[in-house]
């Protein structure tokens, strides 16, 4: 039997570090080998225990979270996965975490029923069990390259009615800003589904639409889809586009999850392909689970240009990585490339 994974708890809040606790000692393949109230004690306990991977609340006193990881993540980087307050005025700081390089992130654990505890319980230890296993050098590849902007080649013309969708889970959110900032402002549409939550998803928006050269929104329901912009799925909703008189729209869609997500990159990406088809391109990038993968191997047979990003520069290998076994890639690319490639395969 392979060792657990080391947890190491950090927050100030002893029933949360009580319940967090309980909930990861609960399955065999991690062992919680401590519990810290504040960044200091973490530092110590670090240095002692080693853990492979820390839980970390963003809120403490002494020292609040983002300094610790900012501290962390230069000192001695480590997979962390953020126990955040899912709410709109508290997305800003999560982002930041992400930003700095954290893996993932949580909702604080909360008195929500049996069965609302036992489906918290199946969420955090995956994630937690995916962050200990997550590529944490591909985290500094946004931070330390120099973005440079894709060029439209000489005498080519955007494509009539062209459009790119991109999904990702998780290290997407930093993934897709690496992506669009690549991109210049004659790029064409962009759809995108990041599995996110529906408090965070308009910060996102809002966050990416201030780093790219390119316009970017929170999608909504009837809008015209138009190039040099791109279009994020809310974080309650899916996100198909439809045709119209001017090319195609936004359209949401409030059914059921698809593949426990909703945004769902395979509905985004079924949607693209019953409504482009061979006129349209998807880009899987980083993320857990196979959300979308065998959707992309569908893309392909229809005619559409597919794109994976790499296992080196992705923060976690899932869902590209089982495209690229189901042979659903026509391109398997660095983040750094794929931007170049929308470009390429826009223009003709």
């Amino acid at each position: 039997m392979a060792t657990p994974v080391k947890v190491l708890i950090v927050d100030d809040s002893a029933l949360v570090r009580s319940l967090l606790t309980e909930i990861l000692n609960s399955d065999p393949r991690l062992t919680v080998v401590g519990a810290a109230h504040d960044p200091f004690e973490a530092r110590e306990l670090i240095k002692q225990l080693r853990p492979d991977v820390l839980t970390l609340d963003i809120e403490m006193p002494k020292m609040n979270g983002i300094a610790f990881l900012k501290n962390l993540m230069r000192l001695r980087p480590m997979p962390v996965v953020m126990i955040s307050t899912l709410t709109h005025a508290g997305a800003p700081e999560t982002l930041e975490a992400l930003a700095i390089g954290a893996v993932d992130f949580m909702p604080k654990p909360k008195d929500q029923g049996a069965a609302g505890l036992s489906q918290y319980r199946d969420v955090i230890i995956s994630k937690v069990c995916c962050a200990a296993g997550a590529n944490i050098q591909a985290l500094d590849i946004g931070k330390t390259k120099e973005h440079t902007t894709a060029r439209v080649a000489s005498g080519k013309q955007l494509k009539r009615n062209f459009i790119c969708s991109i999904g990702a889970s998780t290290g997407g959110t930093e993934a897709i800003k690496d992506v669009l900032m690549g991109l210049p402002k004659q790029c064409p549409p962009i759809v995108i589904a990041q599995h996110i939550p529906a408090a965070f998803s308009t910060s996102f928006a809002e966050r990416l639409n201030n780093n790219a050269a390119i316009e970017v929104c929170e999608a909504k329901d009837g809008q015209p889809i138009q190039a040099g912009c791109a279009y994020l799925a809310p974080g309650d909703k899916h996100l198909k586009i439809a045709r119209s008189s001017y090319g195609y729209s936004c359209v949401l869609d409030d059914g059921p999850n698809v593949n426990r997500h909703k945004p769902s990159v395979e509905v985004l990406f079924d949607s693209v392909m019953n409504v482009a088809r061979k006129n349209a391109m998807a880009v899987m990038l980083t993320g857990m689970g196979a959300d979308g993968s065998h959707k992309l191997l569908e893309l392909k047979q229809a005619g559409c240009t597919t794109v994976c990003q790499d296992q080196a520069s992705s923060v976690v290998w899932g869902m590209p990585g089982v495209a690229v076994d189901i042979g659903a890639a026509d391109h398997v690319l660095p983040l750094g490339r794929i931007a170049d490639m929308i470009m390429r395969e826009s223009y003709g």
